[in-house]
């Protein structure tokens, strides 16, 4: 980085000296000055090249540079306005001037154009191999060696007997409520503090969601709103047909707790592991609670087939089934039958082949993963005002995104100024899920609370997800870290 007294230059300088200081520092501007070291204009190799064509020798001084408004910006200017101005003026670097009218750096538009964002995709070499296997064996149609084997590949290591892939998590979601003979006017318990897709599959069905609050020790299932919410069903006679339990941001529920109840009752259990491939429960693998159990390898995933998700259980013939219902319910015969409702659910051959080299390095995306989370926690250690997501003793979370909520008694800057203000400087954050209980779509069903006062609600309002991506630079971490305690502090 190009220190500002290289090249602060004034008006008694020759044009000589000044060429020789924009070829050393190779920047393309120089600041010239007064004698109190206030700016006054930039100068480039075009200004001393005019000054030159007019006439001026190469040893005159500065002196007859005329005197113009430069481009500036004062400090505490945002990265996006600044680049805005850049892009408007097609400049690619702008002085920053404090209150009393010296530069005090200069923006580059090689680094504050990189936008730093949410989780993307990760890919490495081992993908590529699976792919072009597939292409020299013309394996390019669905189905084929590539999606056998990634769901042998992923049974093995979440230590489950069977796995079906599929198109999306969604679709997974969708074939565990038709497994369970979920239908019209039943009633599904959900997690309310989820993405809609945990819960739309519920209204495909024409069943009724009813949504279940959290707990402040996981984020997850509350097993007291939980437990409310069964006895309300016992008391009108309409017990749920199923309960889809959302493991959050890549950590398991309080799994036994809940089968528990949920045994009581004899109702099935939907694990939603969309977002927790990688965590473990008391050391067993998220995802292999349930009677049946969803993964999704979306592209912010830990994991990514592009799109993709995965269908789990130790029943054989549920995911026989489910199969069976991902490729259109086709009859076995001679010519195309069909006696029940289906669908185009299957994974693909060439985005089975992503997720086995994919496969392959998830327990380094998911240590990569908790490693930032880390790195926030001991970077912002300082700040009284940050609660962090919490981590049971009995969880393996992956932070597959690394969450945390505010303290309104420690600060009044709301969750979402936080946001907008780290998107101000091309850092991309988001708010936690909005709970399917305030969504439009979903207000009319009923909601259980784990107290008087709704936790998810509390969650949402002053939560954060920040940058959480496994191939994330340090120098992006860094970044992020920086912004915050400006923000916070």
């Amino acid at each position: 980085m190009v220190e500002i007294k290289d090249i602060s230059v004034n008006r008694k300088m020759s044009l000589r000296t000044a060429l020789s200081m924009l070829d050393r520092t190779a920047l393309g501007l120089l600041l010239l000055v007064d004698e109190d070291g206030k700016f006054e204009r930039t100068v480039t190799d075009g200004d001393i090249r005019r000054l030159l064509l007019s006439g001026v020798q190469i040893d005159g001084v500065l002196d007859l540079l005329p005197s113009i408004q430069s481009l500036v910006v004062s400090d505490g200017t945002s990265r996006r306005e600044a680049l805005n101005l850049m892009n408007e003026k097609v400049i690619n670097h702008l002085p920053v001037i404090n209150e009393l009218g010296q530069v005090v750096r200069i923006l580059d538009r090689k680094e504050i154009d990189g936008q730093i964002l949410l989780s993307t995709p990760h890919m490495g070499q081992n993908e590529k191999e699976f792919v072009e296997e597939a292409f020299r064996t013309n394996w390019i149609a669905p189905l084929g060696p590539n999606v056998d084997a990634f769901e042998k590949e992923l049974a093995d290591v979440v230590d489950i007997k069977f796995a079906a892939a599929l198109s999306s998590g969604t679709a997974a979601i969708h074939l565990a409520l038709r497994l369970l003979d979920v239908g019209q006017g039943d009633l599904v318990f959900c997690s309310t503090l989820t993405f809609a897709a945990s819960a739309n599959p519920i209204i495909y069905q024409g069943a009724e969601p009813v949504f279940i609050d959290s707990d402040l020790e996981s984020w997850n299932m509350s097993a007291i709103a939980l437990e409310k919410a069964f006895v309300w069903a016992e008391s009108i006679g309409r017990l749920p047909k199923a309960v889809i339990v959302v493991n959050l941001y890549g950590q398991s529920a309080d799994m036994d707790t809940l089968l528990a109840i949920c045994n009581k009752y004899s109702v099935p259990i939907i694990e939603d592991a969309a977002e927790s491939l990688g965590a473990k429960y008391k050391g067993k693998a998220s995802g292999t609670f349930g009677k049946i159990g969803i993964y999704s390898f979306n592209g912010n995933k830990i994991i990514t087939t592009s799109g993709g998700g995965m269908l789990v259980s130790n029943d054989r013939a549920l995911v026989e089934k489910a199969r069976f219902l991902a490729t259109q319910a086709r009859d076995p015969a001679p010519h195309y039958q069909h006696s029940q409702l289906g669908y185009n659910y299957r994974m693909s051959n060439i985005l089975a082949g992503i997720g086995r080299g994919q496969l392959k390095v998830l327990q380094d995306r998911v240590e990569s993963r908790r490693a930032i989370f880390n790195a926030y926690k001991e970077g912002l250690a300082d700040i009284k005002s940050i609660e962090w997501m919490p981590e049971p003793s009995w969880s393996y979370s992956t932070h597959w995104l690394s969450a945390l909520t505010l303290d309104p008694s420690q600060t009044k800057i709301t969750g979402m100024e936080v946001v907008q203000r780290l998107a101000s400087e091309m850092i991309e954050a988001r708010p936690l899920w909005k709970p399917m209980h305030l969504q439009p779509l979903f207000s009319q069903y009923k909601y259980f609370s784990h107290d008087l006062k709704s936790i998810s609600d509390q969650i949402f309002e002053m939560g954060i997800c920040l940058p959480s991506g496994s191939n994330m630079s340090a120098s992006n971490l860094n970044r992020v870290i920086e912004e915050l305690r400006k923000i916070l502090i």
